[in-house]
């Protein structure tokens, strides 16, 4: 079978064979690739003009409805990924981190369209005034790269590494070319197959080359964005090419890492701590065959605990069965091809000239239901390095398979330097129930790590584990790690998004960002905006409401129904050296009453009180002082209806403007509301 790129809106076969893809199991070959002689000009200008055209005229809300409802359909289809799975060495565990990682990738990212505004661009941040009189204000907003994201991606993870990444940049509202590994594109192949007889992403905003992708990379320029999972040493090269510096394009590497996992001081034997530990270390050498680019290399251990650790590992390892991801029994697969196997040996070797093995035999294993020789089979080996200050070949050499080295330390300060040793992670653990050593900790490591995981008793249950990104949180890290960032939520989203800064007018701003800038018209509402449906309201329009003295018996009043008797309310005698001249009115007693003056109650397209997204008192408000409200339209949302039943409605963010008789504000807040449209249709 041969493996074809999807390219120019269908599925192109590139000249002669580059890549004999093999099973790693059982060592036949399943199919081949090649990307050679493609017009790698044509294929990114069609991602930019075709794709990215596309997903920029949707707006965020829209990109995560599409978002969503592809990681529904690719779910409903999981079983055809995990089949096909077997053949990269994994098993069901290591598959699940893949396909089901990646899938959830999707709902998560697609999740953030709640956090963007119903327009296709972003609106970052607060307004900045730039002048006395308030006429002349900036802003920024965000709009998507009118190019396209390059993602070159790593064997270890086919479907996960292209997801994570693709999910981010249409949610922005750019396209994707897709380079996968060429040794387990056939995997990936198979998703995108899925993914573009789906119909649901807009034509040419994925684009697939599975083979060697020689010269893609030479056609970037400065609209466009490359990401590079893999060897530091490989993305040092591309991050360094002509066309890359000379066209300033943005490069995120996301490299190898040489991560540690730390046992806390604390955690004796006999503890749930020391126990998570072995387990922790045990999962991260086995699992993916310890192909993860977050997997523990250094075991750091107390000195007084070391062999005690190196013990109960050892047991650990002795019961973990290798082979065919088929037999139930078996708990560790296949490195993902034969070519990996001498990479992980060869790296094994330069290992060995410094430190001991103190276990795994690579001539003597058993592997279960299939041959060691056809394929591509380790043993997991366990190293023990007792100067790891003058052997330091471990903080810079990586197996990248399972294989994980044995490290004593004396004080958390020791612990500390050798984490930095490794020159940059991704993530380091530590694991202890002494929230005091993991502050100091956490505290002194973080400058040289992505991500640190604090793990004990109380969360083991819910933690995702030490070689878990997480979407919604940032995935590289600083040095050796590439420097890069890969999701973290709106974060990630913004790498694919032109950040500007606009100047002019309130109104002006008001109406490119389409949301209301104070300083910006405010004409009278009429009928009130509680009258109108969400299609009705306009931006800026404002209802100005009648006005109301405030008296002490409110303040006291309020005091009793809410039970707030603050000093500062209820007694005048205690307010020396305080900011209040007299009783001051409670803040939400001023918002309260707000309510009371904006709000038309009689029954109309206004449905609830959605909550509060920011609200301060600015000045205080004494008795005899009266307050008025300016209740404008701020910003609309859009929402898709759940379902045939549900109703159709927006939600609606209203300015609430409280001032005195000074026409000074002495209150601010934006609250939001939920409005039933006039077209229950959608």
């Amino acid at each position: 079978m041969e493996v074809k790129n999807y390219i120019l809106g269908e599925w192109i076969a590139g000249k002669g064979i580059e890549i004999e893809h093999q099973n790693a199991i059982t060592g036949e070959i399943i199919s081949s690739c090649s990307s050679a002689d493609l017009d790698y000009e044509a294929i990114l200008n069609y991602g930019r003009k075709i794709g990215s055209s596309a997903l920029r005229k949707m707006t965020f809300q829209q990109r995560g409805e599409m978002i969503k409802s592809l990681a529904l359909h690719l779910h409903k289809k999981k079983e055809i990924f995990y089949e096909l799975s077997k053949a990269t060495g994994a098993t069901r565990i290591d598959s699940w981190i893949d396909i089901e990682g990646g899938i959830g990738n999707l709902f998560a990212n697609a999740s953030l369209r709640r956090q963007f505004p119903d327009l296709p661009y972003h609106v970052d941040g607060q307004a900045a005034p730039l002048s006395k009189n308030g006429t002349f204000i900036g802003h920024h907003i965000m709009v998507p790269k009118k190019g396209v994201a390059v993602h070159i991606n790593a064997f270890n993870f086919p479907i996960w590494g292209m997801l994570e990444k693709i999910a981010v940049n249409m949610m922005a509202g750019v396209a994707s070319v897709v380079k996968p590994s060429e040794y387990t594109s056939y995997l990936t192949a198979l998703m995108v197959d899925e993914i573009i007889k789906s119909k649901i992403l807009p034509e040419g905003c994925l684009q697939l080359i599975p083979g060697l992708g020689r010269g893609l990379i030479d056609y970037v320029d400065h609209r466009d964005v490359v990401t590079f999972t893999g060897s530091a040493a490989t993305g040092r090269v591309l991050k360094s090419r002509p066309n890359i510096i000379n066209n300033s394009v943005p490069f995120n590497l996301e490299a190898d890492s040489l991560n540690a996992c730390v046992l806390g001081e604390d955690a004796k034997k006999g503890t749930h701590e020391f126990d998570l530990f072995i387990k922790e270390v045990h999962k991260e050498i086995t699992v993916k065959t310890g192909q993860k680019c977050t997997a523990i290399r250094r075991i750091l251990v107390p000195d007084s605990l070391i062999d005690e650790v190196q013990s109960a590992l050892i047991k650990k390892l002795e019961k973990t069965i290798i082979g065919n991801p088929d037999n139930k029994d078996v708990r560790m697969g296949a490195l993902a091809t034969k070519i990996q196997v001498e990479r992980v040996k060869e790296n094994i070797e330069l290992l060995m000239k410094s430190q001991d093995v103190v276990y795994g035999d690579q001539e003597n294993f058993t592997v279960c239901d299939a041959s060691k020789d056809k394929g591509a089979f380790i043993s997991p080996v366990l190293f023990r390095n007792d100067k790891p200050f003058l052997n330091d070949d471990v903080h810079s050499i990586e197996a990248f398979g399972p294989v994980s080295t044995l490290i004593p330390y004396k004080g958390i300060e020791e612990a500390v330097n050798l984490v930095e040793m490794g020159k940059g992670s991704l993530v380091t653990s530590i694991v202890t129930n002494n929230n005091k050593l993991a502050k100091d900790f956490v505290v002194e490591s973080a400058n040289m790590n992505g991500r640190i995981l604090v793990l004990n008793e109380r969360c083991a249950k819910e933690s995702t584990g030490h070689g878990s990104p997480m979407p919604l949180l940032t995935h590289g890290g600083p040095g050796r790690a590439g420097g890069g960032e890969e999701m973290g939520g709106v974060r990630g989203i913004k790498h694919y998004l032109q950040r500007t800064s606009i100047q002019g007018h309130p109104e002006t701003i008001t109406r490119i960002t389409e949301q209301f800038q104070v300083g910006g018209d405010q004409p009278e509402a009429n009928p009130h905006v509680f009258r109108k449906h969400f299609e009705e309201l306009e931006v800026g329009e404002t209802v100005f409401t009648h006005k109301h003295t405030v008296t002490t018996a409110d303040i006291v009043n309020f005091a009793n129904v809410s039970g707030d008797n603050f000093y500062a309310h209820m007694d005048e005698t205690s307010l020396e050296g305080t900011i209040f001249e007299e009783r001051v009115a409670h803040g939400y007693f001023i918002l309260s009453k707000a309510a009371g003056l904006f709000v038309d109650p009689a029954k109309g397209p206004v449905l609830l009180n959605y909550g509060i997204d920011e609200c301060r008192f600015t000045k205080p408000v004494y008795a005899g002082a009266t307050i008025g409200v300016k209740f404008t339209v701020k910003e609309k949302i859009d929402q898709k209806k759940k379902d045939e039943e549900d109703i159709a409605r927006g939600i609606v963010k209203f300015l609430v403007d409280i001032y005195d008789e000074s026409n000074e504000t002495v209150g601010i807040a934006t609250i939001l509301t939920m409005v039933k449209k006039i077209d229950q249709s959608k």
